[in-house]
């Protein structure tokens, strides 16, 4: 049963912060893949001295997050590690992802313009807590429905880190796939996950925005599924760039072709929903200027783009839900 008590809350910060550290410092990339690893492997990778990785691979331990292999000076990380990582997820995106708009609220709240022109958020934050985030909440029933679809060319819409796309080419050595980024960091972090999970020959990184996709939709021609993860609602919050951008995708898919957008509805209603969909309705209406749709105008916008069907499939995330139209 999950705990509840303050105990669990303080395990939650904990957690959130000491792998937060391992994200700035590109270690998350050697945790994450599961291997054993030691201080000096992690140090090479990262470019940053034994010693202080040595520090900081012991508070891991410490924590539990890591544990001993049978060789000496290895560990492994723990097998509960995938389970924490999701829930520092949440705490990482609210804290530090949306970082900039916490620290400058008041600016955001007087001047709404000049603050977001001054006060950006970090791509690669905002990549690595979605990671953490979707490889639970919502990885499993896109990559469910790639496969369903048996679509063997992938493109992936603000893949951040690339980290879904990864896990697909690893599923079917016949995949392939694209995944397009307007964040430079974030690409350059979604090539060197690639590079280390071994399949950069199958993944081409495009840094370009969504809307260009109307003028030149190359990175998305042809592919059997198309997928957009939590980076919709900015392209549909205008109906004419949601027309232009939903019809172009539509146009670019093959034959039976799927657009899957796992994204997010203003204030979701259930109570295990409430709070989180809150705070994520409230962070795009007041800091980025974006008004999300309900589901019903989500479903109204794959319509007038001329999907020919749209289904909603649930996702874990709160206040999510699951697109999935057919061209």
């Amino acid at each position: 049963m999950e705990r509840k008590d303050p105990e669990a809350v303080a395990d939650a910060a904990a957690v959130a912060a000491l792998l937060q550290i391992g994200a700035e410092i590109g270690a998350d990339q050697v945790l994450d893949a599961g291997d054993p690893f030691s201080a000096a492997d992690v140090a090479k990778a990262v470019d940053v001295p034994v010693a202080g990785i040595t520090a900081y691979l012991g508070a891991l331990l410490a924590a539990g997050l890591i544990v001993d292999t049978e060789v000496s000076g290895t560990f492994q990380v723990a097998a509960d590690y995938p389970g924490l990582r999701y829930q520092a997820g949440y705490v990482s995106w609210a804290m530090n992802a949306n970082g900039p708009f916490l620290d400058n609220a008041r600016a955001f709240l007087t001047d709404p313009a000049a603050a977001a022109h001054v006060h950006r958020r970090n791509g690669r934050r905002v990549a690595v807590s979605s990671r953490w985030i979707g490889q639970r909440a919502f990885y499993p029933q896109l990559i469910e429905q790639v496969a369903a679809a048996g679509a063997l060319q992938v493109s992936d819409l603000g893949a951040g880190a690339g980290g879904l796309l990864i896990k697909l080419l690893q599923e079917d050595p016949a995949r392939t796939g694209t995944a397009v980024d307007s964040n430079g960091a974030a690409c350059a972090a979604a090539r060197q996950a690639a590079l280390a999970a071994g399949v950069h020959d199958r993944l081409t990184v495009v840094e370009r925005p969504i809307e260009s996709l109307v003028d030149n939709p190359e990175p998305v021609a042809g592919a059997e599924a198309v997928l957009a993860s939590y980076v919709m609602h900015d392209i549909v919050a205008d109906d004419g760039i949601a027309l232009d951008v939903l019809g172009a995708l539509r146009d670019a898919l093959a034959p039976g072709g799927i657009l899957a957008v796992a994204d997010a509805v203003s204030y979701a209603r259930r109570p295990e929903e409430r709070k989180f969909s809150a705070l994520f309705t409230y962070l795009h209406a007041t800091f980025m200027s974006v008004t999300l749709p309900t589901e019903q105008e989500w479903l109204d916008k794959f319509a007038a783009a001329g999907f020919s069907q749209t289904k909603v499939v649930p996702i874990g995330l709160p206040g999510g839900r699951l697109f999935v139209a057919t061209r």
